[in-house]
């Protein structure tokens, strides 16, 4: 499946969803589709993985962010985070022979084999080169 032919689902409202660190980035940077992640959150109940919070965590401190104002961000964020797990960790070990070949990172990894063990949950990401996986979960694209 290509770009061309993928249409954005709105995600599940009043369901769970775990979301990639570039979903969040685009609601913290305010970028297109970012209500689309506003709504997951809002309507319903969103989750991030330690490993993907870490990510978005490194890129606040890249902008200059201090510390301490980081550490606010994080106690206010209304997300679930999930602790990586052992389990979590052989599955994002099993992914990398069918995710190499569209270069997605051990992150990327970390956010499918999160949803996956927390029970097939759908995705929110703006990485576009998820769309062409098929690995049995619901990705969602935030933008087209």
């Amino acid at each position: 499946m290509h770009l061309s032919q993928i249409d954005v689902q709105k995600p599940l409202m009043n369901s769970t969803v775990v979301l990639d660190a570039s979903a969040l980035l685009v609601l913290i940077q305010n970028e297109a589709g970012a209500e689309l992640v506003s709504a997951a959150i809002t309507q319903g109940k969103a989750i991030i993985s330690t490993v993907n919070l870490s990510e978005v965590i490194g890129k606040l401190a890249e902008t200059g962010m201090p510390k301490t104002a980081i550490e606010a961000f994080q106690a206010e964020l209304p997300i679930e985070v999930a602790d990586f797990s052992e389990t979590m960790a052989l599955e994002a070990g099993m992914l990398r022979l069918t995710t190499r070949q569209l270069g997605l990172s051990l992150g990327d990894r970390a956010c499918l084999a999160t949803a996956r063990v927390l029970g097939n949950l759908p995705v929110l990401t703006a990485d576009r080169a998820w769309a062409d996986l098929n690995i049995n979960l619901k990705i969602t694209l935030v933008r087209p």
